[in-house]
């Protein structure tokens, strides 16, 4: 069995198409493109079309649904290289089109007709709604609940921290139908429309981010059983694919994130001189920028595994706990020296770092903290060790 460590010749073509297009067409908009945390119309008209010529519009649609079908190691080189740039929000997809979950990949007939379709069409949005106030990283242990009633399930409950849910037409939303059994068959999932009678936005919080997600209020909605996607107690297992490719996707957009800090702190210690000699003879800077350059090196060894494994059907739940946990720490790591390295002017709003430095932070917690991460590789140790 021969490993390779190169990626194939065309997701080079693709890497280099989209490192020329973000450096020439993205980068230089950082400072114009944005409107408070919303991408302003014609930039995004502008990223949009950019997209759609190098061939990565819809690029995680399924091609029998007008999508590009990219398989996930390709998607990540995009993400990679959409993550140099802070031109555009760092939560969503926005300017790859719609995109729509995997859960929503199992909708059939008139569901499919009534969710699916429109989300691919650009008619409607739709939200995930899983966080709550005690169950973040801990979905089991969320509150939120379905109880049978007849052909309905009324359900009670609170949602927090759910971003794109002021836009959305419908939530996806996790709750629990058997609380005892927790994330072990207790988490079912339901399509939920947002002007169903019960649900309501509560508060919307002002993050360092610059995202403003929002809190929902459920109280007693009605909604029919055939509106659960699968059986009751499968909405755990529906969702554990879609967050493998979502913890390979911030191990991917962390890639971008180290690849500009070092970009930038090697660039910046040639130009920066101190006692009369330039940053980039100094051994403290030296090896700050070394140990940047292999962490990163690391960090793409491990989302490329974890991403052709998921692509070539293997399990590699733990494959891509390591991406995320290893490269969302690696690339914070990177941008604080970036800053470090900058000194006073890094501090400043005039350089991506302080924004790149904000955003990076809130990944070590969000959609799985980056302690929930080690436990789980850590019960893998014993479990394999022990």
């Amino acid at each position: 069995m021969t490993m390779s460590f190169t990626l194939p010749e065309e997701l080079q073509l693709l890497q280099r198409n989209l490192r020329r297009y973000v450096d020439t067409e993205m980068i230089p908009h950082e400072r114009d493109s944005m409107a408070g945390n919303e991408l302003k119309p014609e930039f995004k008209a502008r990223f949009e079309k950019g997209m759609k010529d190098l061939g990565v519009w819809m690029l995680d649609v399924p091609e029998e649904y007008g999508g590009a079908g990219l398989g996930l190691l390709a998607k990540s080189i995009v993400w990679t290289e959409l993550g140099r740039t802070v031109s555009i929000p760092a939560r969503g997809d926005h300017i790859t089109g719609p995109s729509a979950r995997g859960i929503l990949y199992q909708l059939r007939g008139k569901m499919r007709e009534r969710y699916l379709l429109p989300v691919l069409e650009g008619k409607k949005e739709c939200c995930f709604a899983q966080t709550e106030p005690d169950a973040g990283s801990d979905p089991g242990s969320m509150r939120t609940t379905a109880v049978k009633d007849g052909d309905d399930y009324v359900i009670n409950g609170v949602k927090r921290f759910i971003t794109g849910a002021g836009k959305a037409d419908f939530m996806q939303l996790m709750v629990a139908t058997d609380r005892a059994k927790g994330s072990r068959g207790g988490i079912s999932c339901f399509l939920v429309d947002m002007n169903t009678p019960g649900v309501k936005l509560g508060a919307q919080y002002e993050t360092m981010m610059g995202d403003r997600p929002w809190e929902i209020i459920l109280d007693n909605v009605r909604v029919p059983a055939h509106q659960m996607v699968g059986n009751e107690g499968e909405g755990f297992k529906l969702a554990q694919g879609w967050l493998g490719h979502g913890r390979v996707k911030h191990g991917a957009r962390a890639l971008g994130v180290a690849e500009r800090a070092l970009e930038m702190a090697t660039s910046y210690s040639h130009q920066r001189a101190t006692f009369g000699r330039p940053l980039a003879d100094r051994q403290g800077i030296q090896w700050m920028l070394g140990d940047m350059f292999m962490n990163l090196d690391v960090g793409k060894l491990l989302v490329y595994r974890a991403a052709s494994m998921i692509e070539e059907g293997q399990e590699a739940r733990v494959e891509a706990y390591h991406a995320k946990y290893f490269c969302d720490e690696m690339a914070f790591k990177a941008i604080d020296n970036c800053m470090q390295v900058h000194g006073g002017i890094g501090l400043t709003t005039d350089l991506p770092i302080e924004k790149m430095w904000r955003q990076q932070r809130s990944y070590r917690i969000t959609e799985g903290a980056s302690e929930v991460m080690r436990t789980v590789i850590a019960r893998h140790v014993m479990k394999t060790y022990g």
